[in-house]
């Protein structure tokens, strides 16, 4: 599967504003964003003018990024919210929190999203009694995700689990860290998205 290995913290650079991809890390000092809040590269810090397009790439690319996905299987999941009934925009931020990754770190057993898929293709987490292995596994409304008997002592998992005390549960998630177990109980709705996205740009870019 491909996936990208590189450095992270200039994506925070490029898009202005921090993704929090790094974890703990984005919450130091050593956060590249809070010591060098201007782009990358040689004309960084030049002024930047976007056209309307270039306004839409970078609000398509920032949040590619933030869910740690590659265009091809972010085009793909755009076009089944494309399908379904409702407004496009809304439906794909939807499905973009339920993938099994983002669930696992917004529930805080994961310091990032992209720990969260580690954990997630490692095996450590079950369904409704079943292991799943694959982050973009679409959690349902009402079903229930566990972390395996075996994997609950894990450092990672119990370090992840003390340090989101600082990040507030979304309400569509029902966290039991007693047992290890989050349930889903309602689907995502456009107002459980925190963070600043403006999906319009999202699908007036993909609309062309």
């Amino acid at each position: 599967m491909a996936r990208y290995v590189g450095a992270v913290c200039r994506f925070c650079r490029r898009e202005n504003q921090k993704l929090f991809l790094k974890g703990d890390r984005c919450f130091t000092e050593k956060c590249a964003f809070e010591r060098r809040a201007y782009p990358p590269g040689q004309h960084g810090q030049g002024r930047i003018k976007f056209s309307e397009y270039g306004l839409q790439l970078r609000e398509k690319q920032k949040v590619r990024r933030m869910y740690g996905m590659l265009e091809a299987q972010f085009r793909n999941l755009f076009g089944k919210a494309e399908r379904m009934k409702g407004v496009t925009g809304e439906n794909f931020l939807s499905l973009l929190e339920r993938r099994m990754d983002n669930v696992v770190y917004r529930a805080g057993f994961a310091n990032s999203r992209s720990e969260a898929r580690q954990l997630v293709r490692h095996g450590h987490f079950m369904v409704d009694g079943k292991r799943v292995d694959i982050p973009s596994f679409l959690v349902q409304k009402g079903q229930e995700v566990v972390v395996i008997e075996k994997s609950r002592g894990a450092v990672q998992i119990l370090a992840a689990m003390e340090s989101s005390k600082r990040r507030e549960t979304p309400q569509w998630l029902e966290v039991s860290t007693g047992d290890f177990r989050i349930k889903m109980r309602d689907l995502p709705a456009r107002d459980d998205v925190t963070a600043p996205i403006e999906e319009r740009l999202i699908v007036e870019l993909y609309s062309k």
